[in-house]
């Protein structure tokens, strides 16, 4: 075991408070302040504030959450974790060549992915050889060279892998897919393979395509929003307004998660000052506190109810659209007639007063849109558990039409966008036909490496070559320890990163960071400022301009980073500009608008900062693409986790101070943690049953394979939380999830389904 793959095992002084009863409010808006205030100035701070999310401005580098169409707030465009996404980006604090000549990586081990983060911005381009413990200085040139004559001298392509983060613009993106296919591979996992991969494979083979089918507006307007494995308040709080304007235009909310979350209970807008004096608004109407993984079920139980009642109230089903636009509705009817529901409603875990009071709210009701995130996508079932929401929605025949849909609510600020321009492992003989038109070669036609691919290829030595283009590989994935070996075997490692992270310590035969612009920072080339696009999780694409003077003058953009790797392993051709539309980002749209569909005229769409959004067949009821041209029903089975006595299935959640595996802070406000990550949430009944006690120190385990994985010195917070489940953040509890369970068809991580035990730490 490296103790360069995890955080030391150290506490930082817990503190425990009640839950928080509401999010935001004027605590919401202080703690965001104080984070920018800290890390940028007070001046530096408010100025750069009022342009994100602006249409002149710079999108947020948090989340993918919509902006809105029309009017934006001058005020305040930005939730609390958006300003602290920019307070780290931001920051004025610098990691440069001499902190690393003080500081060894054994050194840098010794700190917390926090202290990591806090280190400041990279300021050079470095590297670290073989035998070397420091990374030190490297000119661009030189670096590009290593990596050119790395890769050129493998002995197939496939032997590199191209991984994207969801922070990536889409010019970098489709130059960076573009790259990889010219180079020769489909070696291109991304963060999507982690987190909603299961959403895009069952909702593409359901409605015919993998992105949700709603816009902000329709949200705002629907008569219910179904809130299922989310937890808006910290994860993507914007939603929230968005729920809150549900509210007051009469909808109604259903919340189903395992944790009763602030955000859900009730929101104080900070873009409303009479909602700091009142009590803000009640978001859920009925909360619905489902077992882990028991959401297939759960939903189960809703549609037998539903059908039940239409015996008597057909107007309850809209069979005039299941009859028109969708097959497979008699073999759902079938499958339903095979559970009883008693069982249903106890596999939930739910009490059947509640259920009923949600099929009350569903029941009379067409405009429903469902929304999502990786609290269904992250299990052995995670299709499924789509599948099962879309069956629901098609029953009430709510896709298609104003105000009701499928909304899965993505996580890094582009990820979509980077799936959109090509970033896949999968072959699309679509793409590959454009891309011999545009630029005269031949894609490769192999299946490339997702994720979990890529980490056994380079465990086994068959991947030599990592290049990650933003992101936190290490952290972010699961099995830690296999994962962090499986890096250490490659001859070459490359990073494109703003900051600092855990993945920069892992020790290849050499590995090297590349700095790179933030999203909120001036991209100037001769005199000119470049302005990049990017995609939010409702198919809008739009402009983004970064304001800030670069935090070095060392820094490169994205594209040119690509446009220079590309140059020095292939070399530009007569179709393939590289270093041309590494300078040139309208060269680079255009090379889009003739190769994606959707993306034509693509430099003229964008200007006036308005963007426009992507055709998308779901949100017009068009299931042409599918067999039939219908809509498909899915018969999905119950899951089966076989819980052992002393047993617990095991959940990974983030805290109120991260995103994905940044870490801002300390605090879990909204649950009432403070100053301490190393945590396990624990029913109180089961404390009591298991003779635990509050903070007690444990040890966690999961044993999959005949292999034992182990967690240890973590402390036990009594929750309000099914029992028989626990929860921990994420990345802290990643070393128990298995390399080799993983979801049917997505190969999404079972992150949110481990079945673990729990022991007193010796």
């Amino acid at each position: 075991m490296n103790k360069k793959e995890l955080a030391p095992e150290k506490y930082t002084g817990i503190i425990l408070k009640e839950p928080a009863v509401y999010a935001a409010g004027l605590k919401g808006v202080s703690t965001a302040l104080d984070h920018a205030i800290k890390e940028m100035g007070p001046i530096r701070a408010f100025a750069t504030l009022a342009k994100m999310n602006q249409k002149d401005g710079f999108d947020c580098p948090g989340c993918a959450w919509p902006d809105p169409d029309d009017k934006r707030s001058l005020l305040a465009e930005y939730c609390e974790n958006g300003a602290k996404a920019l307070a780290e980006e931001a920051t004025k604090k610098r990691t440069g060549p001499d902190f690393f000549a003080d500081h060894s990586l054994d050194e840098l081990a010794q700190l917390s992915d926090f202290e990591l983060g806090k280190s400041g911005r990279l300021t050079h381009p470095l590297i670290c050889r073989q035998g070397e413990n420091h990374y030190s200085a490297l000119e661009w040139s030189e670096a590009f060279d290593i990596i050119g004559k790395q890769l050129k001298s493998l002995d197939h392509p496939d032997e590199a892998v191209f991984y994207t983060s969801g922070r990536s613009s889409n010019e970098a993106a489709f130059l960076w897919g573009l790259f990889a296919r010219a180079f020769g591979t489909n070696n291109m996992p991304d963060c999507s393979n982690m987190c909603h991969e299961s959403s895009g494979v069952a909702l593409t083979q359901t409605l015919g395509i993998g992105k949700g089918s709603v816009k902000l507006d329709d949200l705002e307007n629907c008569e219910l929003a179904v809130v299922i494995g989310q937890n808006p308040g910290t994860n993507h709080p914007r939603m929230l307004s968005a729920l809150q304007k549900c509210k007051l235009n009469g909808g109604k909310v259903i919340a189903i998660n395992p944790l009763e979350e602030a955000g859900l209970k009730r929101f104080k807008n900070p873009q409303k000052p009479m909602d700091y004096f009142t009590g803000g608004t009640i978001i859920t109407d009925v909360f619905l506190q489902v077992k882990i993984n028991e959401d297939v079920a759960l939903l189960k139980a809703i549609m037998k109810m539903l059908v039940e009642r239409a015996e008597s109230n057909p107007s309850i089903l809209d069979m005039d659209f299941i009859n028109n636009k969708t097959t497979g509705f008699e073999a759902l009817i079938k499958d339903l007639e095979n559970y009883s529901l008693k069982e249903l409603i106890h596999r939930s875990g739910v009490d059947e007063k509640d259920i009923v009071d949600a099929v009350d709210l569903i029941a009379l009701r067409k405009k429903i849109i469902i929304c999502w995130a990786m609290g269904l996508t992250q299990h052995k079932n995670g299709v499924e558990n789509i599948k099962e929401c879309v069956n629901l929605l098609l029953m009430k025949g709510s896709i298609g039409k104003a105000g009701a849909g499928t909304c899965p609510v993505r996580g890094h600020s582009n990820v979509q966008g980077d799936r959109t321009v090509g970033i896949m492992h999968h072959v699309s003989p679509q793409l590959n036909k454009a891309l011999k038109e545009v630029f005269g070669f031949d894609a490769p036609d192999k299946v490339g490496l997702d994720t979990v691919e890529s980490i056994k290829a380079m465990h086994e030595g068959k991947a030599k070559t990592f290049i990650a283009l933003g992101g936190n590989f290490l952290s972010a994935a699961s099995d830690t320890y296999y994962t962090a070996k499986a890096m250490r075997n490659c001859e070459l490692l490359v990073s494109i990163s703003t900051k600092l992270n855990r993945s920069h310590l892992m020790q290849a035969r050499t590995s090297i960071i590349l700095p790179t612009l933030g999203r909120s920072e001036k991209d100037m080339k001769n005199g000119k400022l470049r302005e990049v696009t990017v995609e939010n999780s409702m198919g809008k694409v739009h402009p983004s301009k970064g304001h800030l003077s670069p935090a070095s003058k060392q820094l490169m953009s994205e594209p040119e980073i690509v446009a220079n790797i590309a140059h020095a392993t292939i070399g530009d051709t007569s179709s393939i500009k590289w270093l041309d539309m590494g300078q040139n980002y309208e060269m680079i749209r255009d090379k889009i608008a003739k190769v994606i569909v959707g993306f034509e005229s693509y430099n003229q769409k964008i200007k006036g900062n308005n963007g426009f959004y992507l055709p998308n067949n779901a949100r017009e009821a068009d299931f042409s693409k599918l067999p039939g041209g219908r809509a498909i029903f899915s018969v999905c089975p119950l899951p089966q986790h076989n819980l052992n006595q002393d047993e617990f299935l095991l959940m990974t959640i983030r805290s109120h101070d991260q995103f994905n595996t940044t870490i801002y802070g300390l605090d879990d406000r909204y649950r009432g943690v403070y100053n301490e990550r190393r945590i396990i949430f624990m029913n109180r009944q089961d404390m009591k049953k298991y003779g635990f006690k509050k903070l007690q120190e444990v040890d966690i385990c999961s044993e999959y394979d005949g292999q034992t994985r182990w967690v240890k010195n973590f402390l036990i917070v009594p929750y309000d939380i099914p029992q028989q489940n626990l929860a921990g953040y994420f990345p802290e509890m990643n070393p128990l999830v298995p390399i080799n369970h993983f979801a049917d068809q997505s190969q999404t991580p079972i992150s949110k389904s481990i079945k673990v035990r729990v022991s007193p730490h010796l």
